[in-house]
């Protein structure tokens, strides 16, 4: 994997904002400002299970102190709620959040067409050249074909003609059949896969309700993907510390992925991951044997995304992620019921984490926007502890995964609970581009 890069900085040089920005990017407050604290509500679960933001953020005085919403910019919807298998370690059934039990297993057609028209008047509130949409759930694919593509079709149909509407459809793969694969792609959306690895072993904790193993189907799906690479979005998979990184690795290369996403289980301060200790930095060294497969392998057979983000910001370039950087929070998600709500991840943290009280028959999503959970996502450096400020990665690190700070009772003003493994592996990447650098060469 070869590529000439123009820039030997190891660490990230500090950016001003750029002099001409988008009409709704957030304008970064002085580092050295205090942020305007609301007036908190004490019976509010948010206030008392994070504080911060849900009592020390004013989002009215931020607004007027000149810190300005960015639009939503992509939309997960929750098409079917419930799921086919039962995996163990799953944030939607198993972790602290259960209100995926008082909600309907599927999303109506009146649902369908509401998220259409808010997401549309949304887009052209802001002039959104792209929305994207991920179809989610639960399994979507528990909605037949023509079913799943309705919400798809309504936004195309919503939306103006200035806006280009991207889909996906986030999977475990059981269910996709060549039927099933060939609606997807006539109606223009991408698969994406979610697995623990391309071997049996790997997978032991995705079983089904009987506990029944779903890897045999999960690959029979990923062969028919393999197939037809136009409609592969790529594979997303949870590090399991008790799995040979660089095996898992090369396993799932035998699936074609034209991208692989490498995640940090979710776990926080009051449920720290597996092998947590002070300094230790198991979940690096992990992905660190993957890094150095995959940098020093003779060509790109698959882009991973958080060496590739990392990459990217030590390079002083864009990226378009929440769990690394600095860039603002962007993802909604309508649940089937029609509530409007944060990112599932929060949902690892307490009950109704990820809760807005909003729902699209009464909000639009500038709505969201003024939500406090919503506008701290948004601050940039100013939503970090002070010692993430500090710190000569921040660019890079951004604080980690939002869901990775919290603390119960103090809320998500913290460094991330994988704070030591972040810090291990940017350093390695960027004395692996240091390296390259000195020759000329790096990854593409």
């Amino acid at each position: 994997m070869t590529q000439a890069i123009t820039s030997d900085a190891v660490l990230p040089a500090h950016r001003p904002p750029p002099a001409t920005a988008d009409p709704g990017a957030p304008h970064a407050l002085p580092a050295h400002r205090p942020l305007p604290a609301a007036a908190a509500d004490p019976g509010d679960p948010h206030v008392r299970h994070a504080p911060w933001p849900y009592a020390r953020l004013d989002v009215a005085a931020l607004r007027a102190a000149g810190h300005l919403a960015s639009p939503v910019r992509q939309f997960v919807l929750k098409t079917h709620s419930r799921c086919n298998l039962a995996c163990t370690y799953c944030y939607v059934y198993e972790m602290a959040d259960q209100s995926w039990r008082d909600r309907p297993a599927v999303m109506s057609a009146a649902t369908v067409r509401r998220a259409a028209e808010r997401i549309a008047e949304h887009a052209a509130a802001h002039r959104l050249t792209r929305v994207d949409l991920v179809l989610h759930g639960g399994e979507p694919l528990l909605t037949g074909p023509a079913a799943l593509a309705a919400p798809v079709e309504a936004v195309r149909a919503a939306v103006g003609p200035g806006t280009r509407v991207t889909a996906t459809v986030q999977t475990n793969a059981t269910l996709l059949t060549r039927g099933r694969l060939d609606a997807l792609t006539a109606a223009g959306i991408r698969v994406g896969v979610s697995l623990d690895g391309g071997l049996p072993a790997h997978n032991a904790r995705r079983a089904d309700h009987a506990g029944r193993p779903g890897f045999g189907a999960a690959a029979r799906g990923l062969r028919l993907l393999a197939r037809n690479p136009a409609g592969y979005a790529g594979v997303l998979c949870v590090i399991d510390l008790a799995q040979d990184p660089v095996e898992v690795y090369e396993s799932l290369l035998d699936f074609a992925p034209p991208a692989l996403g490498l995640l940090l289980p979710l776990a926080n301060w009051s449920d720290p991951p597996p092998a947590h200790r002070a300094h230790a930095t198991p979940y690096a060294d992990w992905l660190i044997a993957v890094f150095e497969r995959w940098w020093h392998d003779g060509e790109r057979r698959t882009r991973v995304r958080i060496f590739e983000e990392i990459i990217a910001l030590l390079l002083g370039l864009p990226t378009a992620t929440e769990t690394l950087g600095l860039a603002p929070a962007a993802t909604a998600v309508i649940e089937t019921d029609g509530s409007i709500e944060q990112a599932d991840s929060l949902k690892s943290a307490y009950e109704g984490a990820a809760a807005t009280g909003l729902h699209i028959d009464t909000d639009g999503f500038d709505r969201l926007l003024e939500h406090p959970g919503f506008a701290a996502r948004q601050l940039g450096r100013d939503a970090l502890a002070a010692e993430c400020r500090a710190c000569e990665l921040v660019e890079v690190c951004g604080g980690g995964h939002y869901p990775h700070r919290y603390r119960a009772g103090e809320g998500f003003r913290r460094p991330s609970v994988y704070c030591a493994d972040l810090q291990a592996l940017i350093r390695h990447v960027a004395r692996a581009l240091h390296a390259a650098a000195a020759t000329g060469r790096a990854a593409s």
